[in-house]
């Protein structure tokens, strides 16, 4: 009986209860505790109302000597002994993963409830494991389904092939419940989505659709169709789905998460086409009033994600990155590490790297980039990772291990099926033209322009293809890379941003000739001033000092050099460092010390300034107030925009005392 007492808390564990071991071993408490003493004197376990064994390594000889049979048979007794004792699923689910199987409904469901609690608890992994040995159980016909889904619903987006098989396999076991089977299909068309299978996942959706009643199923079914649709890239029709989604949006008065979701995707759709920012913005704001949770337990996290890039592009990086912080925290305390974080931690990325924070850019969407390498190559998830990656280094001016990058990971043709941002035919266009490879970059970006604007994509702010193929073209077809750069600009003034505009009349400079260049950089100051776009800022500057040199005025070229040099250095841009330092030398100029790295806070000068602008103070009375000038009114609040992570029409928000900043 000591030895059998000895097995029965070798198959417990640690902490073991005196009492609870007694059952297992099949023996009487007084009994048990005549061998819980003779073990204390042999110095095999010790304590007295909580049992341990002296040394792990003696814990794991005395399992391993229990007869194989023996041992499986402990294990079983001690799932009874442990639920009977009110310890819970999960504590039993460890034992009844020993057990053989043997068609006992009683052990299905006690491994579906422990698996409940562990993806409560944020651990998926034990989860699949739970019900992986539940379904080998077998499980009874009517439940099999539900297996099917519950193992989908753990494995989601960490390991995609498999959770496909397995929902497809539950979609063909009967089904009684209408809601189950509603709820396979949700699972089964994201994973599809995030598989690179939209074509997939749209047809599921639409197949249901076709045979559903209910009218709010219909309308949930729909919402899903339409946001797998927004990421297709051969879309048959995407124009026609954009104006079936606003006709619906604009009637939702976002009464529950559905019609939110259905709101979310109008601000994205309405930002792809370039409808004025405040219109995309209006409807994101409409989307999140009733709350839109990235983890909730039978939605995707696409539309609260796009609803954050709506922010973004809009000039309000700051709101995004809250609700990016928000999402992350969702998702950890969820346990889903895989695409999900993932995509958090790229896109977070980006929203720093839109900021001009390129070292904390690069970090995050390492972060990011090494989570989808476990996901798996050629997924979605790893095309936003490497594109985002590659766009950093650009930035930075490291085109050397760009290009190493985009060779190691395979960037290029073939491109993905789902619509990815930054778009990855457009970057991979960025990069040849960074190589001097102007002819192929040139086709490549024309080549997303043909895929993209058909289907009504064309915000210079979400992809400027148009102006990176007019900077290809310059030199052999100027005046159509005039024109192209032109109707970039066009459609940046549709959108209203002061970032997207900025960047637009910037680069158009570089493709135009003669003293318009000048004109068009100092204007591109002007919007980027008013932006939070820091690095956009930063390389205007540079551009405006290096034209000024080379018309003949140096002095007047003197402060936007030494101010891009300093913003150049803040947002870590080494490339255009070294260009600001070397136009400072031709100019006859001597770099002067730069000030430290920029912080978030906002010195009392800038404060008063914003407090003052949002009151609708003009820049003269402002400059009055704080006894300067209008151009270092101006500087100041450039600086603000920065640090808060917003354009004028976000100010007052930002300012507010319960605001996070």
């Amino acid at each position: 009986s000591t030895v059998r007492f000895a097995w029965a808390c070798a198959v417990l564990g640690t902490s073991i209860s005196p009492s609870l071991a007694a059952a297992v071993a099949g023996i009487g408490e007084r009994e048990a505790v005549d061998c819980a003493d003779r073990l204390r004197r042999a110095r095999v376990l010790t304590g007295v109302h909580t049992l341990e064994f002296v040394h792990p390594l003696i814990a794991t000889a005395v399992y391993r000597a229990i007869p194989a049979g023996v041992r499986v048979a402990l294990h079983g007794q001690a799932a009874w002994a442990v639920i009977n004792a009110g310890l819970g699923a999960s504590a039993a689910a460890r034992h009844l993963l020993e057990v053989h199987p043997d068609g006992d409904t009683w052990v299905v469901q006690q491994l579906r409830s422990a698996a409940r609690e562990t993806v409560r608890a944020g651990a998926p992994d034990a989860a699949r494991r739970y019900l992986a040995r539940a379904l080998r159980e077998p499980p009874p016909w009517e439940d099999r389904a539900a297996v099917l889904y519950e193992l989908g619903c753990a494995s989601l987006l960490t390991e995609p092939a498999t959770t496909v098989n397995h929902l497809r396999a539950a979609l063909e076991e009967p089904i009684t419940d209408p809601v189950l089977r509603h709820g396979i299909v949700y699972r089964l068309s994201q994973v599809l989505a995030h598989s690179d299978r939209l074509g997939e996942a749209s047809d599921t959706l639409a197949r249901e659709i076709r045979v559903t009643t209910e009218p709010r199923v219909r309308i949930r079914m729909q919402a899903e169709q339409f946001m797998w649709d927004a990421f297709r890239a051969d879309e048959p029709d995407s124009p026609a789905r954009s104006r079936r989604l606003a006709r619906l949006a604009d009637r939702l008065p976002g009464r529950d998460l559905t019609e939110r979701y259905i709101i979310g995707l109008r601000a994205w759709d309405a930002t792809l086409r370039a409808e004025p920012a405040a219109t995309a913005v209006g409807h994101a704001e409409r989307a999140l009033a009733g709350g839109l949770g990235w983890a909730e337990e039978d939605r995707g996290f696409e539309v609260p994600v796009l609803v954050a890039l709506t922010f973004l592009y809009a000039d309000r990086p700051g709101r995004a990155e809250e609700l990016f912080a928000a999402g992350i925290a969702d998702f950890e305390s969820q346990g889903w590490r895989g695409a999900h974080l993932s995509f958090a931690y790229t896109l977070l990325a980006y929203i720093r790297y839109r900021r001009g924070r390129l070292a904390e850019a690069e970090d995050f969407v390492r972060a990011g980039l090494r989570i989808a390498e476990r996901v798996g190559p050629k997924t979605p998830a790893h095309w936003y990772a490497v594109g985002i990656l590659i766009e950093i280094l650009l930035a930075r001016g490291r085109v050397a291990e760009a290009t190493r990058t985009a060779q190691e990971y395979g960037f290029g043709a073939p491109f993905p099926a789902a619509v990815v941002f930054p778009d990855a035919q457009a970057v991979h266009g960025e990069l040849l033209l960074a190589r001097g490879l102007t002819k192929d970059a040139a086709a490549e970006l024309a080549a997303a322009g043909r895929r993209l604007d058909p289907r009504g994509m064309r915000n210079p702010a979400w992809c400027p293809w148009q102006l990176h193929l007019a900077l290809a073209e310059a030199d052999d077809a100027p005046e159509r890379a005039l024109a192209t750069a032109y109707e970039a600009v066009r459609r940046a003034r549709r959108y209203a941003t002061a970032s997207a505009v900025g960047q637009a009349l910037r680069i158009t400079a570089g493709v135009a000739s003669g003293s318009v260049r000048v004109k068009l950089l100092e204007e591109s100051v002007g919007h980027l001033e008013r932006s939070p776009a820091a690095y956009e800022l930063a390389c205007a500057l540079v551009a405006l000092g290096a034209e000024l040199r080379r018309a003949g005025r140096s002095k007047d070229a003197a402060d936007p050099l030494y101010r891009g040099l300093e913003a150049a250095v803040q947002c870590g841009a080494d490339g255009l460092v070294e260009q600001a330092r070397d136009e400072l030398a031709a100019a006859g100029l001597r770099p002067r010390l730069l000030h430290g790295t920029e912080t978030d806070t906002l010195t009392t000068r800038e404060r008063t300034a914003a407090a003052l602008t949002v009151r609708g103070e003009p820049a003269a009375r402002i400059a009055e107030e704080l006894h300067t000038d209008e151009p270092t009114v101006v500087r100041l609040l450039s600086a603000v925009y920065r640090k808060v992570g917003t354009d004028h029409s976000g100010l007052a928000a930002a300012l507010e005392p319960h605001h996070p900043r």
